[in-house]
């Protein structure tokens, strides 16, 4: 049986290693596609500092887009209907829920489903189909994937740039929180999450959007691109109350931000977001994916304020086709390709070591040299 060169977390807090994996033919309702591009995302830092129960050796990789090799019996579209043929560009959602449980059943959220197949995170790479993330030269899809290809005119590097940032984003800005014409939209965190939130709060008809974040080199990016009006630097200016006096005196009125998206997943940002909105604003809560740990805040102007707070987790397959529809809007307005550094997959630990000291925004593994 032939092998392909995939990227392996071996156990929590060690390396990663390049190693020959086992390819497959897909089996029916599966898809084999060659990986051209995968991100690199906040998640795989933790999961490699253990801050996730992960089985291992587990092939990282939750982010990817890449090419049909050969469809399974029964698949002939994507998931919008549209034909699948072997050569198509196609991306596909992280997950797979079950269809079964409580919360995809009578809930209808499938991002909450408690029994998801996710790629590159519960799916190790000693059992079959081995290949089940992206950072490798393929990746078996297995069926029930969310598979949708790609408009013409995107490019992989368009697609990956923000990763499962754009359909997370969505998910909780578009589907939870959508910001109104006209609104404030304040982003607390300049990474990908963040920068997907500025962007599409723009295309949302926001009339200004505040990105309040770090280091500097991303708020410059941010600003050249055209995806804020305005950037404070959390390291130029480390009090919470100096950020939140100089954020709200940008607004009408002094009042405060009508939307305000927690980014950073950082505890200790929440509190700060809540001083930062207007009575009666909104406060969407996105960027807790792992738990960092408790922090202190005022419920009083919860209260007060009036406020509306709300989380939102990950994103299901609907929210991933609706990100891949989105982007030729995203990708005429944004120099989407700005935003992401190539890696070649022999570098995955020099990749993840840049995006963990925050030299790079986005790295992106490719297996163009294969």
């Amino acid at each position: 049986m032939s092998t392909r060169r995939a990227v392996v977390l071996p156990a929590p807090n060690r390396p990663l290693e390049v190693v020959e994996l086992p390819g497959s033919e897909p089996g029916p309702g599966a898809v084999v596609a060659r990986v051209e591009l995968a991100g690199v995302c906040g998640t795989d830092m933790h999961l490699q500092d253990g801050r996730m129960a992960i089985p291992t050796p587990l092939v990282l990789g939750h982010e990817a887009v890449g090419r049909v090799k050969a469809l399974g019996e029964g698949v002939s579209t994507d998931a919008n209907g549209a034909p699948l043929r072997p050569g198509d560009l196609i991306g596909w959602a992280s997950n797979i829920p079950c269809g079964r449980c409580y919360y995809c059943v009578q809930e209808q959220e499938r991002s909450l489903c408690e029994n998801r197949t996710v790629y590159g995170i519960n799916q190790p790479a000693d059992r079959w189909p081995h290949l089940s993330g992206g950072w490798a030269d393929e990746i078996y899809l297995q069926p029930g994937s969310t598979i949708v290809r790609v408009p013409e005119g995107v490019s992989a590097e368009q697609v990956i740039s923000l990763g499962c940032a754009g359909p997370t984003v969505v998910h909780g800005l578009l589907g939870v929180v959508p910001p109104r014409f006209g609104d404030v939209v304040v982003v607390q965190g300049s990474g990908p999450v963040g920068l997907a939130a500025a962007m599409y709060s723009k295309l949302g008809g926001a009339a200004q959007v505040i990105l309040v974040g770090g280091p500097r080199n991303r708020l410059d990016l941010a600003v050249e691109l055209g995806m804020c009006d305005l950037a404070v630097d959390i390291f130029e200016h480390p009090d919470a109350a100096d950020r939140v006096r100089q954020v709200v005196a940008q607004t009408p009125g002094h009042r405060g931000a009508d939307v305000v998206v927690e980014a950073t997943g950082v505890p200790q940002a929440v509190a700060e977001g809540l001083d930062i909105c207007r009575k009666n604003g909104r406060y969407l809560v996105v960027g807790q994916y792992t738990d960092h740990g408790s922090t202190a805040l005022n419920p009083h102007l919860v209260t007060r304020k009036q406020l509306q707070v709300f989380g939102s987790w990950a994103f299901a397959g609907e929210h991933y086709t609706d990100y891949v529809a989105s982007l030729p809007q995203l990708a005429q307005r944004f120099d989407l390709a700005r935003l992401a550094t190539r890696y070649d997959l022999t570098e995955a630990n020099q990749a993840l070591a840049d995006m963990r000291s925050g030299a790079t925004l986005k790295p992106v593994l490719s297996t163009a040299t294969r």
